[in-house]
């Protein structure tokens, strides 16, 4: 079979593929199946299969779960130990008084704390603090849901767990020096973005619906039911604590996440015992490994099909090389003014069909990964931020009984220009 027709047969089902995507399809079926059939499609021997594509990705994958795992162990601790409720508790006492200026705080506080800790889990165990914040001063359901979730998605710039998943595509990538600058400067585009969209929308803020929309998401902030633990203010840098180790020592992630974990313990007296110390690594340890339980077996499939899709690179090189422009600035500028394809787990969504992408577009050879990493990484964050198939934006779609239309339509254009702009900056970055 020529590599003509493998070619066209395998963006035949690369077609299908998102297809299946936007119809709902099961991830982790659907990225095992083009896995299979990949290997199929492009004749790639069977022992070569099974070695290349079922067992040495997912082998290898190994130390990205591990770094998973210590984010979410992380998470689980800022919100268990009180540090991340502390922190929403003290932006809320301005609410009543200055909506707007709260309304900022509480994405700036979102943003802080997600800088390090990550997962749904996390992000329930913080939504379900500072959404009802957010309802309680007024702002409308869809507009506090946008808010929250682009504040999730500015800080995965900088999130060292989040960038160890999407280094699996792009190994030579380095998190530090060139990327961090770029990083924080992404993240603070982004931020503004969700600033200056709360300052257009804040004249639809209502403290009069306040009560109706809390009753309508089952929640209610009454300081009388609502028990915060107190802890010592110092406590309030433990969320940054990782990524300044990084920048300061050089240290890898999972020490400084260790780190973390235990001066966070320290801090807010959760190690005063033997007994107590071991309960409570027990207890967050538990929740944070089921928090990302579902995560790591659909990171599998992905980097199975990631497997063949490389092995498969081959048969794309012409096409990507007629098609692809070779200047840095065209590209970036592209992908950015089309960073919308990767909403729906669509072909530039890492995490998605844009898993095959990043794989042909790394086997290539046309660019460094130290450029390609950031280039995908944008688009994605605006699928993180504002894509329905989110884990973390469809139980905020569920809990704050938000339409789907409603979300992307405030969500999608202010991620759009910030993607556009973001792609501009990786050039001036990495081009």
């Amino acid at each position: 079979m020529s590599s003509t027709v493998i070619s066209i047969l395998l963006l035949v089902s690369f077609a299908i593929f998102i297809l299946y995507i936007l119809k709902g399809g099961n991830l982790v079926i659907g990225f095992f199946v083009m896995a299979i059939l990949w290997s199929i499609i492009g004749m790639i021997p069977f022992g070569t299969a099974i070695q290349k594509v079922f067992a040495e990705p997912a082998l290898n994958y190994g130390p990205t779960i591990i770094y998973i795992v210590f984010g979410s162990w992380f998470g689980r601790v800022l919100v268990e130990s009180g540090i991340a409720p502390a922190i929403s508790g003290a932006t809320n006492k301005v609410g009543k008084k200055k909506p707007l200026l709260a309304a900022i705080l509480v994405i700036l506080v979102t943003a802080f704390i997600f800088i390090s800790a990550y997962g749904v889990g996390s992000v329930i165990a913080i939504g379900v603090i500072l959404l009802p914040i957010l309802l309680s001063i007024g702002i409308p359901r869809e507009i506090a849901l946008v808010a929250f979730s682009l504040a999730i998605g500015a800080p995965m710039y900088v999130n060292v767990v989040l960038y160890n998943q999407i280094k699996a595509f792009f190994p030579h990538a380095v998190y530090g020096g060139k990327y961090l600058q770029f990083g924080w400067t992404a993240m603070f585009v982004q931020l503004a973005f969700v600033i200056l969209f709360l300052i257009i929308m804040r004249k639809k803020f209502n403290s009069k619906n306040a009560d109706a929309n809390l009753t309508t998401i089952g929640a209610g902030f009454d300081e009388s039911s609502t028990e915060t633990k107190k802890v010592p203010y110092i406590a309030y840098i433990v969320p940054i604590i990782p990524v300044a180790m990084n920048m300061l020592f050089k240290w890898d992630a999972i020490p400084s996440l260790v780190l973390s974990i235990i001066v966070a313990m320290i801090f807010t007296g959760n190690m005063k015992s033997y007994k107590g110390t071991v309960d409570f690594i027990n207890m967050t340890v538990s929740k944070a490994i089921s928090d990302i339980s579902g995560l790591i077996i659909f990171m599998m499939a992905l980097i199975m099909f990631s497997g063949a899709a490389t092995l498969n690179a081959q048969h794309f090189e012409p096409l990507f090389n007629a098609i692809l422009p070779h200047s840095h600035l065209i590209l970036a500028v592209a992908l950015g003014v089309l960073a919308p394809l990767a909403l729906f787990r669509g072909p530039l969504h890492v995490w998605g069909a844009g898993a095959a992408t990043a794989a042909v577009l790394t086997g290539t050879g046309l660019f460094n990964d130290a450029f390609l990493l950031p280039l995908l990484y944008v688009p994605t964050l605006m699928a993180v931020s504002t894509d329905i198939t989110q884990s973390w934006n469809v139980w905020g779609l569920d809990y704050m009984k938000v339409k789907s239309k409603d979300f992307l339509k405030y969500g999608v254009p202010i991620m759009w220009i910030v993607s556009i702009i973001n792609e501009v900056l990786v050039y001036m970055f990495f081009g």
